[in-house]
């Protein structure tokens, strides 16, 4: 018989902190939390398998729960001493969602439940404090009723500010017990309005109502952008929290906050965090007040005139300290922990392991493995190798000049420049439709902004913490985050922001600096990062490790030179095409495709012969004798050519010839479906004096190059889009020719690859016979990947989203593999390639060179290298160790 309810609390628990697919994140650490002995408010987990049940039953639960949540429901009554629903002594629980991966904000959150009309005036006479007690009442109707009955939040914050207007005050601590009850009156006349019946009184309909609505948030719109964007499957499902309360916000003998056992933003091994007297926990993550900080040290440094949480209270501070020292121990990496201090007693809510900058995460897991605690191997796989991309992007040039026009906290590091945009929907239009880099600027973020989020380049908020919803994601994101920027003041409705007195407008450019806080007018100017210490400390040990080797996508020098700085050993993918672009190469690449004649073609070609050797001497250079594969030219001609009127008569001029001409041209080029039409090999095929062409500049680079005392140059040139040996078998013969006659110019020995390029499933099929020819494969995974799924990877992004939250596809296959067919047709061509070629050369170089789990993949398949844009060389340096160590 399934169980589906698992209780927590007194000292033991029928979890442990392994069980976190069953009991998710949050309820497995609570039951290990409770086994350690800490002081952790009693109650129970209902698992992610009644979540999975919820959705294949149309959102019915299995029978048996209710019997179960009702056992679960008393043993927290016993070990509390109150009675769920009692009006004289009522225990008032919380329902929390709980994925096994983290979701900070994404789902929902009910608290102080089991409140009703009655229960709150028990609440009142056992507390004491009839104004904690409206407090509490008010807090649960508003959210309950925008979580559960869908009476949106703005509707109960208008009752709330209108009453504060008339009464003249500022802030919630100056509201009276009359005033809450007041408040409590006008939410449930509103609930009753929107709704047509009462706000529920009965505190079972209460949990119910709490523990659907949970449940019915894993499929929210914010969840499921957040999952999509972190790859988690919706098959994982949520379990839901149901906890006995403690309040924080019972007097200024109660706080509520939130710690890291380290900065999450540094990695520095020191105690970060903050708290709010006199609160509850929404307070402190939803940034409607500024918390003070934690430690003294932190006061002092940030320049708070808010008594630390060491200075106000000590003795519960003393408390904190030890559990923070116990639980990192424990779980050996750095912790996030929530918690609330009820009558200066501390109660822990949460810990997990704590979300962390990649800075942060470098330090930590270098530190932990000096320091004897974590092993290298450990250390490697502490960090998330996606997250490196926050470390090699420009930070700002401190000699750059630099208005600054307001100052917030440093929440997320990196600096972003942008135009302004005030909402989520402006930034993902701006950014994705328009080509705009864009920083979000609110007042504060809410999970409804996670797309938005994501399209911004940065984060600006007036207010929030270094714990609130929008430090949290851009740190999770790599975006750089501005927080509390409390003086900088934001209008939507009239689409300005007020910083330093400059009145700035949606679409004027500002600069934020996440590792100091500080806003400025304008691009500033920006460096390179510096990878040393930590950064250079971890690459080494994954050297150590890895057995994939790391190339990069480059054709121009300076993409080169960065791929070498960041590691690359060779260059996996040289695009020969993007060279002919430039405009002084362009015009005789023109008259090559208008030319009649092969021998036209040829006098054309010549011109090109020169530029293209010295493309290839600088990047043999740079390469210092490490593997170049360059791919012959591979788009269709008429990418070449101009369409416009104006574009067509220059052409014309320059090629001295008529209009007429090259419009027929034109039209004697055009497909309609060019990426597979006349392109790759297609081109050799027909016109091969072109690829004799980029033969002969590669061979004869490569022997000035090694004469003139450097490495000597082994390439590998590579043939696009070959369907069968016979192509290959063509094409190779006539290089072989090439080489044969610059041996002989130069009076010198060339040692070279002739390999292909797999990305048709044919190629793929047929790898056996085309290894006949063919000395090494790339498996070219962007043409791969529309050839097998008939895709195309500029059209498909209008229908990926859907398919992805049908989970018709598991996430977008032109981001991450698809290991289960176009990974089959690589494992397939991989074995068919050895079998006739035992020492092949086998690596991929499309876009997914650079993607995690796709090295994994790669790994597992004994491919002998990935190649992926020089930004990424890092991330995959990382993610092939990882891939080894789990191997």
């Amino acid at each position: 018989m399934t169980k589906w309810v698992y209780g927590f609390g007194g000292g033991s628990a029928e979890g442990r902190s392994e069980m976190r697919e069953l009991l998710g994140g949050k309820g497995a650490n609570l039951a290990e939390m409770s086994n350690l002995g800490l002081p952790v408010p009693p109650g129970f987990t209902i698992t992610t398998e009644v979540c999975t049940a919820f959705y294949d039953n149309d959102r019915n639960y299995p029978a048996d729960l209710n019997d179960e949540v009702e056992t679960a429901l008393k043993a927290v009554e016993n070990l509390v001493g109150r009675k769920f629903g009692n009006v004289a002594d009522p225990l008032l629980v919380s329902v929390r969602s709980g994925a096994r991966a983290s979701m900070p904000g994404m789902m929902d959150t009910v608290l102080n439940l089991g409140l009703n009309d009655d229960t709150v005036e028990g609440l009142a006479a056992v507390s004491g404090d009839r104004r904690f007690a409206y407090d509490s009442y008010r807090r649960f109707i508003q959210m309950y009723g925008d979580v559960v009955l869908g009476v949106e939040h703005y509707n109960f914050e208008e009752i709330l500010e209108i009453h504060k207007e008339d009464k003249g005050y500022v802030l919630d601590t100056e509201m009276s017990a009359d005033d809450w009850q007041e408040i409590v009156e006008g939410f449930k006349a509103k609930v009753a309005e929107e709704l047509g019946r009462p706000f529920p009184q009965d505190p079972r309909e209460q949990l119910w109502g709490a523990i659907g609505a949970v449940f019915g948030s894993w499929m929210n719109a914010r969840a499921n952008t957040y999952r999509r964007l972190h790859n988690i499957p919706a098959s994982w499902g949520t379990a839901v929290n149901v906890q006995a309360m403690v309040f924080g916000n019972m007097g200024n003998e109660c706080a509520t906050g939130v710690c890291f056992s380290r900065n999450p933003s540094t990695g520095e091994n020191r105690f970060y965090g903050e708290y709010l007297i006199n609160a509850q926990g929404e307070d402190v993550v939803a940034g409607i007040r500024t918390p003070a900080p934690l430690t003294k040290i932190e006061r002092e440094e940030s320049g708070s005139d808010l008594l630390s949480m060491e200075e106000a209270m000590p003795a519960v501070f003393a408390d904190l300290v030890a559990v923070r020292d116990k639980l990192e121990s424990h779980y050996r990496d750095m912790q996030d922990m929530e918690f609330t201090v009820e009558s200066n007693r501390l109660y822990m809510l949460q810990t997990r392991s704590g979300k962390r900058t990649a800075k942060a995460a470098l330090r930590i897991a270098v530190e932990m493995c000096d320091d004897g605690v974590i092993s290298r191997d450990d250390a490697l796989m502490r960090v998330d190798p996606a997250q490196l991309d926050q470390m090699l992007h420009p930070t700002l040039d401190p000699d750059a000049e630099k208005q600054v026009i307001g100052m917030g906290l440093p929440a997320s590091p990196g600096a972003a420049s942008g135009q302004i945009v005030f909402s989520a929907e402006v930034a993902e239009d701006w950014a994705h439709n328009k080509g705009r880099k864009v920083v979000l600027v609110r007042i504060e973020t809410s999970p409804e902004d996670i797309a938005g989020m994501h399209a911004a380049e940065g984060i600006l908020t007036a207010r929030g913490g270094m714990t609130s919803h929008a430090a949290v994601v851009a740190r999770g994101m790599g975006k750089p985050c501005v927080c509390g920027a409390g003086a900088i003041k934001i209008d939507y409705r009239g689409g300005t922001m007020n910083a330093g007195g400059v009145m700035l407008k949606e679409g004027d450019v500002i600069t934020i600096d996440g590792g100091t806080g500080e806003v400025m007018l304008g691009e500033v100017a920006t460096l390179k990062p510096d990878l040393s210490g930590d950064f250079s400390q971890l690459m080494e040990w994954a050297d150590g490790v890895r057995r994939l080797k790391v190339r990069t996508n480059a054709e121009t020098p300076e993409d080169a030179e960065t791929a070498r700085g960041f590691g690359a050993e060779g260059i996996g993918l040289c695009r020969t095409e993007h060279m002919f672009f430039d405009p002084a190469r362009i015009i005789s690449m023109r008259e090559m495709i208008l030319a009649e004649t092969e021998a036209g073609r040829r006098v054309a070609l010549a011109k090109l012969l020169p530029y293209q050797r010295q493309d290839f001497i600088d990047l043999f250079r740079i390469m210092k004798g490490l593997p170049v594969t360059i791919r012959l030219l591979d788009p269709p001609l008429h990418e070449f050519l101009p369409h416009g009127d104006n574009e067509i008569a220059e052409v014309a001029k320059a090629a001295d010839v008529s209009e007429s001409i090259v419009r027929r041209r034109l039209l004697d080029l055009a497909e309609s479906n060019p990426m597979l039409g006349h392109r790759g090999c297609r081109l050799g095929i027909s016109y091969p004096e072109i690829y004799e062409m980029q033969a002969r500049a590669i061979f004869e680079a490569a022997i000035e190059v090694s004469k003139a005392g450097g490495d000597q140059v082994i390439p590998e040139i590579m043939i696009p889009l070959v369907v069968g040996k016979k192509e290959l078998e063509i094409l190779k013969a006539a290089i072989v020719k090439v080489a044969s006659e610059v041996e002989t110019e130069q009076s010198a020995k060339l040692t070279y690859l002739v390999g292909t390029m797999i990305e048709l499933p044919r190629a793929a099929l047929r790898a056996g016979d085309i290894a006949e020819e063919a000395e090494f494969f790339s498996f070219g995974t962007n043409d791969l990947t529309q050839t097998t799924f008939g895709l195309s990877r500029d059209d498909a992004s209008h229908f990926l989203d859907t398919y992805i939250a049908k989970d018709i596809f598991a996430g977008d296959p032109f981001v991450s593999l698809d290991q289960e067919g176009v990974g089959e047709l690589i494992a397939l061509a991989a074995e068919r390639g050895r079998k006739t070629r035992p020492d092949i050369k086998l690596g991929i170089c499309g876009e997914h060179g650079g993607d995690p789990s796709s090295i994994a993949f790669c790994e597992s398949q004994g491919l002998d290298y990935v190649s992926c844009s020089p930004y990424r060389v890092p991330i995959a340096r990382l993610a092939a160790a990882q891939a080894a160590l789990k191997k």
